[in-house]
Order: structure tokens, then sequence, then C-alpha cells
């Protein structure tokens, strides 16, 4: 269930919103002038801070036409992975070669779970019976871990691919979000993202593609940037 924000949090996020965030954006010239600015809008930043304490496991959602979604969640691991906390990775239908993040990130062990129970691009594999077995295999796999306490963060890398497909049903995925335990975070990535999971979620980001290399200057894919 998600909480509206209050009155207060309302009223002071339109405040920092009209004292701005400096810089040649503020039309003070003075420097005794710009100062008073700042500091009335570090007073509202804090107040901002305190009025927020609710602590919650958070649905996470990356999804859109441009790069970087994979990317944003792997981040969210490094991070929590910095924090000493346990991470587990399900990657739907990736998994026919294993990622430089795969490999860098081995180094923290027991902390991290990896599993790549795909086969690849439905172009490649050519069998939509056997893709939809190992969705539901990797599904099986991610239940596990989204019930785990112990797990601080899940991320369900290109989930949302799965979902457009049709090889699993989005009540599935909803149902199996519910049984996190209060603190579990999930992250969620993929194209399409279907608008049932984008109205579940608390956090949404949609890549936008401006331009790619791959389609407009015929550069294939490169270690470090696309694996």
């Amino acid at each position: 269930m998600k909480m509206k924000p209050i009155p207060e949090q309302n009223t002071l996020d339109a405040a920092a919103a009209t004292l701005g965030s400096g810089g040649a954006t503020a039309p003070e010239q003075d420097p005794t002038a710009y100062r008073r600015r700042m500091e009335r809008r570090q007073q509202v930043q804090q107040q901002r801070l305190e009025a927020r304490q609710v602590e919650k496991g958070l649905r996470l959602v990356f999804t859109g036409q441009g790069k970087g979604k994979t990317t944003a969640g792997l981040g969210l691991v490094l991070r929590t992975l910095g924090h000493g906390e346990r991470v587990a990775v399900v990657q739907f239908i990736k998994g026919a070669w294993i990622p430089g993040e795969a490999k860098a990130l081995a180094i923290f062990g027991e902390q991290l779970r990896w599993h790549a129970l795909g086969e690849g691009f439905t172009w490649n594999t050519q069998d939509r019976q056997r893709d939809q077995d190992l969705v539901h295999q990797a599904w099986g796999q991610a239940c596990l871990y989204l019930a785990d306490a112990t797990i601080k963060l899940v991320l369900l890398d290109e989930i949302n691919v799965a979902l457009k497909l049709g090889y699993i049903s989005l009540d599935t995925v909803l149902a199996g979000l519910e049984q996190r335990p209060p603190l579990t975070h999930v992250a969620l990535t993929g194209r399409g993202a279907p608008p049932g999971l984008v109205a579940a979620a608390d956090l949404v980001t949609e890549m936008t593609l401006v331009r790619h290399p791959f389609r407009e200057q015929g550069v294939k894919a490169q270690a470090g940037i696309e694996y």
C-alpha cells in the first residue's frame, strides 16, 4: 500500500523548489544575499529529511528503450554489498554468456548469489516452450530469495521482458513480491514493464533512448559497455 505525502512534506518540497539549487540559477548577485538563500535552503532540506522517517522494502522498476536498466540495478547491488548486506541476482532471458559484472562481483563470495537462468534472445533460442520453462525455473529461484529475510536486495534482471513476452503473468509476479519481508528491496529491470507493475512500484525510472552507436554507427557490442 502506497503512502501519500503529508501536507508538511508537500509544503517543504514546494519551499525547496522555490529556493532552488543555487549556483548560477539563483537570482542574487550579492554574495551576502546568496548566502542567506543557501542557508535557508539548507534549513529546508534538513527539515525535509527529518519529516521522512519511514523505512520499508522498496519495489524499484527500471524500464524503457534506453540503455542502462541492468546497469542501474547492478549499481544497487554493489551499493548494498558495500554495506555488508546479502544480495541475490536472478537473470531472466540472459545466460548465453558470463557478463563482466558477474566476474567482477565474484569477489564478494557467498554474500552474493547470482543465477543466470536464460539462454539468450528469443531469435537465438528459437524454442518458445523451453524459454518459458526457463523463466518459470528462474521465478522459482527468485521466490526463494524474495522470502528470505537475510537477503537485503533481490535483483530480477530482465523480468520485465519475460512479462512482455507472456512467459509469466503479472499476477504471479505481484503475488511473489508481496511475500517479501518488510525491509527487503526488489529491483525489476527490462523493457516494456507492464502498467500494472509500474502502478505497484515505489520507484520507476524509464531510460530514454536518444542515440545508440549500434544503430547509428554500426558499432558492435563491446566488452565493458554491453557485457
